[in-house]
């Protein structure tokens, strides 16, 4: 049987709410319950530093083979082009930006030379475009979300980079891809996390319209209930095999 891939997790403290959860063995708790098997881990805490790079040293302490290290990679600080190069020895399998929240021009030198570096390296570049619901976010936290030209620009800004794309809705979902070519779309996936399941069956007009090849399997634990994820795949009219796609193969 094919292994579960959670492309979307977090390890470290939230800054605006008290998260339970948050340490690698809690995590791999969390994932024993759902049934995943390997987990790519992003740090919560360090998103919001002033250097998020700081934070990734404790990605790569993780002491399990289960935990994957998603760094950060911020291209406003001095050596990024080193992290960057750093990540695939540590088995990185995606560098991650929050370019919103650290204030960076979307569409400026920045973004792009890490788009292109990414395309360059061949390692994926994952984004999300929020953390959490609006409704419920800390009037401290003031950081917009991103925004769908954001992602057609960045697959745009180079030939070869891939995106990942996590916390998406549907409409969001739709605006980039059918607004991208498709030599475009093909070269990003979405994580399942933010899209509606039944009664709205948003995902599963999405596998039809978009492509069950375009979704991965993410839950964004613990700041999200893992089973909810779980549950849109289990009450979709799908093959085996392309849920197998969406847990694992797609990745």
């Amino acid at each position: 049987m094919t292994r579960r891939v959670d492309v979307n997790t977090f390890i470290g403290d939230y800054p605006f709410r008290r998260v339970p959860g948050t340490a690698p063995r809690d995590l791999i708790t969390a994932m024993d319950r759902v049934e995943v098997d390997i987990a790519w881990v992003s740090h919560l805490t360090a998103i919001f530093w002033n250097d998020p790079m700081a934070g990734n040293v404790d990605l790569y302490r993780m002491d399990s083979l289960r935990l994957r290290p998603v760094p950060a990679i911020h291209p406003g600080r001095d050596r990024w082009r080193e992290a960057l190069a750093d990540a695939p020895r540590h088995d990185a399998p995606a560098v991650r930006a929050d370019p919103t929240r650290w204030e960076l021009d979307p569409v400026g030198q920045e973004m792009t030379e890490l788009t292109r570096a990414c395309g360059a390296a061949g390692t994926p570049l994952l984004v999300s475009v929020r953390l959490e619901d609006g409704r419920q976010k800390n009037p401290r936290d003031r950081t917009g979300e991103v925004e769908s030209w954001m992602v057609r620009s960045w697959i745009r800004s180079d030939p070869a980079v891939r995106l990942i794309v996590t916390h998406a809705d549907r409409e969001f979902i739709e605006q980039v891809h059918f607004g991208a070519t498709p030599e475009e779309a093909s070269r990003i996936l979405w994580d399942i996390c933010w899209i509606w399941g039944p009664p709205e069956d948003h995902l599963a007009l999405l596998l039809k319209t978009v492509g069950v090849e375009r979704f991965v399997f993410g839950t964004g634990m613990p700041l999200r209930i893992p089973e909810n994820s779980l549950a849109k795949l289990d009450l979709l009219d799908i093959s085996p095999e392309e849920r197998e796609k969406i847990e694992a193969l797609n990745t």
